[in-house]
């Protein structure tokens, strides 16, 4: 007459309510989307980290630009320090030195600093949203 079936969907048990073993491909299928959103959770977390890695790197090599006393005219070099210039914009001044590099130096380190912490704790929260 009528048998219950184990809980489970419907592929995972044959007609003898014996549990059929599932293929890596099928196991790994989720219908409901959740994994593709998890992957894209994770993608913008890498993407967020790789801004931030790139602009602390863009800063560093502004501070050591400054203070190797590079070539101020060269364009790579002026393009760098331009852009390191503006990116630690907000942090400029904040302590005031009799040396302008170690002003530089100290100021723009702690706009690195800055930058990688805050650009970590959003990465991290993007990539634990997915969870």
């Amino acid at each position: 007459m009528f048998r219950a079936r184990p809980a489970g969907p419907a592929a995972a048990v044959d007609q003898d309510d014996r549990p059929v073993r599932a293929s890596r491909r099928q196991s790994r299928r989720d219908p409901s989307g959740a994994r593709g959103s998890a992957r894209g959770a994770g993608l913008l977390a890498r993407v967020v980290h790789l801004v931030v890695s790139i602009v602390v790197l863009v800063i560093v090599a502004g501070i050591l630009l400054v203070v190797l006393k590079a070539n101020a005219t060269n364009s790579i070099v002026s393009d760098v320090h331009d852009g390191a210039r503006w990116l630690a914009g907000p942090f400029d001044g904040i302590f005031s030195f009799h040396s302008a590099k170690v002003a530089i130096a100290v100021n723009w380190g702690i706009a690195a600093v800055v930058y990688l912490f805050v650009g970590g704790l959003i990465a991290r929260l993007v990539g634990r949203a997915h969870r």
